[in-house]
């Protein structure tokens, strides 16, 4: 079925997934059930969900957003050829971003809860460990990609052109990639402590005031590098500044919190 077989695959791991899911919800093997009596809609409840919620969403929507700017940019100084190389990059990206991810996203129930009963110690020891975790899984997947671009490029393609120009282009793009782990698990302790402003901040300040910005300006004077130095850059730039901002907002009042409580218990 070519295309159209791949679509259809999509869709229908979609529907098998949403029908499983649903199916333990209300099974017997989860704790929490879904119960139909139980599905009334309160505007608390509701509001805080969507607050919280629109922190990934707004982080799907930049992607959208810098993904397009990026292909204009790319159709304009190297064509389809370079395109067929940012879509590797991208599927790349998808990988090898899933586990510094996974562990910042799993981090959010433990530091939540802890929270929630006042534990701000433990909650400072949550966010160390899935810091530290989260870093060194992205620093050995980054230094991966740069020893091995071509390896990478190989499980999509073995058009000789693609790889040889798609290497630069990976070791410029994910220069200093290990850095997204701090924009990782800053937005996932703002989103598991409830702090839905940080977490939206987040998400659109790399993408939407660093990265496309730069996909556009860069090109305009070092040529087609610039679109992937761009990401390099905000890597940098964003991760940093995430996790600073963390630091300084909900690490320090959790730090104040937990020296509180240390001075009670004493």
């Amino acid at each position: 079925m070519g295309v159209k077989g791949a679509a259809l695959a999509t869709v229908i791991s979609q529907f098998v997934s949403a029908v499983w899911t649903f199916q333990f919800l209300t099974g017997h093997r989860t704790i929490l059930k879904i119960k139909k009596e139980k599905m009334i809609l309160k505007k608390k409840h509701v509001v805080k969900i969507f607050s919280l919620g629109m922190a990934g969403f707004m982080m799907g929507i930049t992607n959208s957003v810098v993904t397009i700017v990026c292909n204009s940019t790319l159709q304009m100084y190297g064509g389809d050829l370079y395109i067929a190389i940012m879509t590797i990059i991208n599927s790349i990206r998808e990988v090898i971003s899933l586990p510094g991810q996974g562990l910042a996203n799993a981090s959010q129930p433990v530091l939540g809860y802890n929270y929630g009963a006042k534990q701000y110690q433990r909650v400072l020891q949550g966010i160390k460990y899935v810091t530290i975790t989260s870093l060194i899984t992205s620093f050995i997947l980054w230094l991966s990609v740069t020893l091995f671009p071509e390896m990478f490029i190989q499980i999509f393609s073995h058009n000789q052109e693609i790889i040889t120009d798609g290497t630069s282009a990976i070791r410029l793009y994910f220069f200093g990639f290990f850095m997204m782990s701090f924009q990782m698990t800053g937005q996932a302790i703002a989103v598991g402590l409830g702090k839905a402003k940080q977490a939206v901040f987040f998400s659109v300040f790399r993408k939407v005031i660093i990265v496309a910005p730069l996909t556009v300006i860069l090109p305009m004077y070092i040529g087609i590098n610039g679109v992937f130095i761009a990401e390099a850059i905000s890597n940098f730039i964003g991760g940093g500044a995430c996790y600073m901002t963390m630091l300084l907002t909900i690490g320090k009042d959790l730090f104040k919190k937990s020296k509180e409580g240390l001075t009670v218990t004493s």
